[in-house]
């Protein structure tokens, strides 16, 4: 047991002490005799220590089992740390000094105790100047309904002025009232909860339905219907917002391809395993660089996008530029290469799928309100693919090169005779399209582990995409990419995933009979080809 002891102690790190005068007032908390004891003197400390961020501090650690009293009783909390060899170590004095594991003894708490600690943190916190501790608090409050909150709930409302807050706390109390009040005030609660939309105050008025009292059954039954129908009002926007971020990644999948598809009609079976290196790109600067997590992301993109489009111009001269003409050639070559990319990676990565972190501020999500929440990582995704559209767009329309490729798009053997280099706008807009395939690698490992295989769950979709938005054209890869994703999302709860790709399927096969160029289908001779 005391080796047991070692061990787990010697997994942490020390990283804070609570000054003196504090710690005088905790100890008689630490020296109670038994748990009672303990638990009236964490009241007293409650009351003496309100609006103190010591004591929630020092409530947490308790919680997690963090917290330590040395021989010469000095308070320390501890954290796990990343390197055990170092030992425990303590902040003291504002150095760090090396702490025998013997002189450390924890602060244990029982399951009663730990009940209270949580319902003196609720309180500790209502009355944080942090406006996002308070926050975080009420939302806490609303997972255990008790009657003893209503007066708690009350008092904050007094001294509450932050309006998110305010209106949480509301809801609460309004939620309280349904489930513990009687008479003309139970009921006046339950009406109002008709404009709220969390699932807790759900939940309350379906204990409440099947009442004897008819005219609270009758206001229960309608705030239920009317809670109901606003959370499915939310669940399609929610679904909505999940189609256009299936639509982005799409379109970030498919763009590229679009690119090369329309200008040198090569069938890239290789595009999946160029997002792949993407994905692997990303993997590699956080290995590389863990101390930029938050950057590295950002620092991903332009490094995809180099090391896809070398790997796509080194493809289109060596194999690709040797088959034009001959499409079933090249998309047998460009299968063949994209075996053997995935075997250099599985070489050098291993065939085990990687897992890339996200950053911080890509973490968490946006919440609307209580049915209604969008994650961050897909929010950036969808502005991000945005900006990678506008971004292509304006180098087809506004360059020199952008015009070259319309030109070579629309009729190869013209653009020839008027001297332009097919040969070189065939590589360059190859490299181009195989770097922003690199860039939806960046993108897609946010969304999904990185594997040799990431890049095969892609590739049909994006070739789907192309077509049903008509071969080269920009703006129809947009809309068939946002079209094909919202159906996905909205097919998917019915018929489930693989049905739902059966389906799309189905349907592009069917539209493609009554319009075989697609949406916005491309101009020039060589298209009428």
């Amino acid at each position: 047991m005391n080796l047991l002891r070692a061990i787990l102690l010697n997994l942490l790190m020390i990283t804070a002490l609570f000054s003196s005068d504090f710690e005088q007032d905790v100890i008689k908390l630490i020296d109670a005799d038994n748990f009672n004891t303990k638990q009236t003197v964490i009241k007293e400390l409650a009351a003496m220590y309100q609006v103190d961020p010591r004591l929630s501090l020092m409530l947490s650690k308790m919680l997690e089992g963090a917290l330590y009293m040395t021989e010469g009783k000095t308070l320390v909390y501890a954290q796990v740390q990343d390197k055990p060899e170092q030992g425990i170590k303590a902040l003291l004095n504002n150095e760090i000094v090396q702490i025998p594991v013997h002189q450390l003894v924890k602060v244990t708490i029982n399951n009663k105790l730990r009940n209270i600690i949580k319902s003196s943190l609720v309180t500790l916190n209502l009355s944080s100047k942090d406006k996002y501790v308070r926050l975080a608090s009420a939302k806490e409050m609303m997972e255990t309904i008790e009657e003893s909150n209503v007066a708690l709930v009350k008092s904050a409302l007094e001294k509450e002025n932050d309006k998110d807050v305010n209106k949480l706390l509301n809801e609460n109390l309004l939620i309280l009232k349904a489930k513990f009040a009687s008479g003309e005030e139970q009921l006046q609660a339950v009406n109002a909860l008709s404009d709220s939309l969390s699932v807790k105050a759900l939940q309350i008025l379906n204990e409440l339905q099947n009442t004897q009292d008819k005219k609270l059954n009758t206001a229960v039954i309608s705030s239920i219907k009317s809670i109901e129908m606003s959370r499915k009002m939310y669940s399609f926007v929610e679904t909505a917002f999940f189609g256009v971020s299936l639509g982005s990644v799409l379109l970030l999948a498919a763009i590229g391809l679009a690119i090369t598809f329309g200008v040198m009609k090569i069938i890239n079976m290789a595009h999946g395993e160029l997002m792949m290196l993407g994905a692997y790109a990303t993997y590699s600067i956080q290995q590389l660089f863990p101390q930029w997590i938050e950057y590295s992301v950002l620092l991903a993109i332009p490094v995809a996008f180099l090391v896809s489009a070398l790997v796509g111009m080194l493809i289109e001269r060596c194999v690709l530029q040797y088959l034009y003409g001959r499409p079933l050639e090249a998309l047998l070559a460009t299968f063949g290469i994209s075996l053997i990319l995935q075997q250099i990676v599985r070489s050098i990565y291993s065939p085990l799928n990687q897992e890339v972190k996200t950053p911080q501020w890509m973490s968490g999500a946006l919440e609307i309100n209580g049915a209604l929440s969008l994650t961050y990582n897909r929010l950036y995704i969808v502005v991000f693919a945005l900006m990678v559209f506008t971004f292509v767009v304006l180098i087809l329309k506004k360059t020199s090169l952008g015009l070259k490729v319309r030109a070579v798009s629309q009729n190869r053997a013209i653009a020839r005779a008027m001297g332009i280099k097919t040969h070189w706008v065939d590589a360059i807009t190859f490299g181009i399209g195989s770097g922003i395939a690199g860039v939806a690698g960046v993108a897609l490992s946010q969304l999904t582990n990185v594997g040799p295989n990431l890049g095969q769950a892609y590739i049909v979709d994006s070739f789907m995409v192309v077509v049903f938005g008509g071969v080269g054209n920009l703006w129809g890869t947009l809309i068939a990419a946002l079209t094909l994703g919202e159906i996905n999302k909205f097919i998917e709860p019915l018929a489930g995933a693989v049905l739902a790709k059966v389906i799309i399927l189905v349907f592009i096969i069917l539209f493609i009979q009554k319009r075989p160029r697609g949406l916005f289908p491309q101009k020039g001779r060589d298209a009428e080809d």
